[in-house]
Parts: C-alpha cells; sequence; structure tokens
C-alpha cells in the first residue's frame, strides 16, 4: 500500500497542497479531492510536489483536469515528475516553478 500525505495551507492568498508520498491509480484519490475542492473555491491552486517521490499518468491526468478548472501551478517538481511532465508535454500546458514563493508568484 503507498503512503502518502498532503499538507494543504494558503500562501499570499493562493492555496497550497503539499503533497508526499507515491502517487498512482491506487493512492491518487485523496490528492484528487484536495485539488478538485480546492479549485472550485480558489482561482490559483499550487501543488507543491517537492515531496512526490513517483509519479504516473493518474496523477498527470489529475494535473491536467484541475488545470482545466483553475490555475493550476507545480512547484518544485521532483527529477521524475519533470522529466515525466516534459516527456508528455504536460509542462506546456501545467506551468512548473522551482519553489512554491516562484509558483505563487508568477
Amino acid at each position: 500500500m503507498n503512503q502518502t500525505r498532503m499538507v494543504q495551507h494558503e500562501h499570499c492568498g493562493t492555496w497550497v497542497i503539499r503533497a508526499q508520498g507515491s502517487y498512482d491509480i491506487e493512492s491518487v484519490t485523496p490528492l484528487a479531492h484536495a485539488l478538485e475542492s480546492a479549485a472550485k473555491v480558489h482561482p490559483k491552486v499550487v501543488l507543491d510536489a517537492s515531496g512526490i517521490t513517483f509519479a504516473d499518468s493518474s496523477l498527470l491526468n489529475l494535473l491536467i483536469r484541475t488545470h482545466r478548472v483553475t490555475d493550476l501551478r507545480v512547484a518544485a517538481p521532483t527529477q521524475q515528475l519533470l522529466r515525466l511532465l516534459q516527456l508528455t508535454g504536460v509542462d506546456t500546458v501545467v506551468k512548473a516553478r522551482e519553489t512554491v514563493e516562484e509558483a505563487v508568484a508568477c
């Protein structure tokens, strides 16, 4: 069973969700609920991805769906996640930044 964890908070008027762990089809649901709920209320949402140790197409699909309903930014993606975003072209749709502060500001 995958161990995941999330912490949510407001930072400079933007909702930030810090995700930790491995996200695949079996573990992405809690993060999906958090992003969907945040997108309904906040015009800008930042996913702090610095603690994501693994991501597959389940997370990519979630990022695209969330981007369709709010201004989604991904902060501090790990090398594995950044490579996945680049290989699939999702990095051209979803803004990725090196830090939460940069993601909030852009």
